[in-house]
């Protein structure tokens, strides 16, 4: 039985409108906690001279093989574990990495920890993709992030939707220079870092 997230359906089209716009056309892609493997199907899919490596922690790994081995995609790769704290990770070098509704998840500490991981293995001139709610200035852009904050601290309270400053200081400490901002359906937003060339 493949798991299944009714938001990976849902927010597939226009993740992808973005990614298509950042993206590179060939290379190595790296997804970071991929959940379902619902995205890196869809998205391994159309863009078919990309790597995807999808990724995720112990637990995730047996329900997005299913989805990758359904697909039978031949630039679809994985699932591969990846513990953001843990060195070494799975790939050495990437020119992408893209992750979606993680951050939000993740203790601070693994937030600081896929920042630095992406520093450390994202090519000159690659780009990281970042989906999910964001805070700005410290203040909810919606009702809905501010009730999905309560939420998540609620079951977890190292949880919580971050702060954009705070993500785009970690992502300057890697080397990283905010490439775009991208608003999104449903409250979310698209962030996109890059290593200059």
């Amino acid at each position: 039985m493949k798991p299944f997230a009714e938001a990976c359906e849902q927010n597939k089209h226009p993740i992808l409108a973005v990614l298509r716009r950042h993206l590179p056309e060939k290379g190595v892609l790296l997804e970071i906690g991929a959940g379902t493997g619902q995205h890196a199907v869809f998205f391994a899919a159309r863009f078919p001279g990309l790597q995807w490596h999808a990724s995720d922690v112990a637990e995730q790994l047996p329900g997005l093989a299913a989805w990758i081995e359904e697909a039978g995609l031949p630039n679809l790769h994985g699932p591969l574990a990846l513990d953001v704290t843990h060195d070494p990770w799975p790939l050495a070098a990437a020119d992408a990495v893209f992750s979606a509704n993680t951050a939000h998840i993740m203790a601070w500490p693994q937030v600081e920890a896929m920042f630095a991981g992406i520093g450390r293995i994202l090519n000159p001139g690659g780009v990281f993709c970042l989906y999910g709610p964001f805070n700005y200035g410290g203040r909810y852009t919606a009702p809905s992030n501010e009730r999905f904050d309560a939420w998540l601290r609620q079951r977890d309270p190292a949880s919580g939707v971050r702060d954009f400053e705070a993500l785009d200081a970690l992502a300057r400490s890697a080397g990283l220079a905010l490439a775009a901002d991208h608003p999104m359906p449903a409250d979310n937003r698209t962030l996109v870092w890059r290593r200059p060339a």
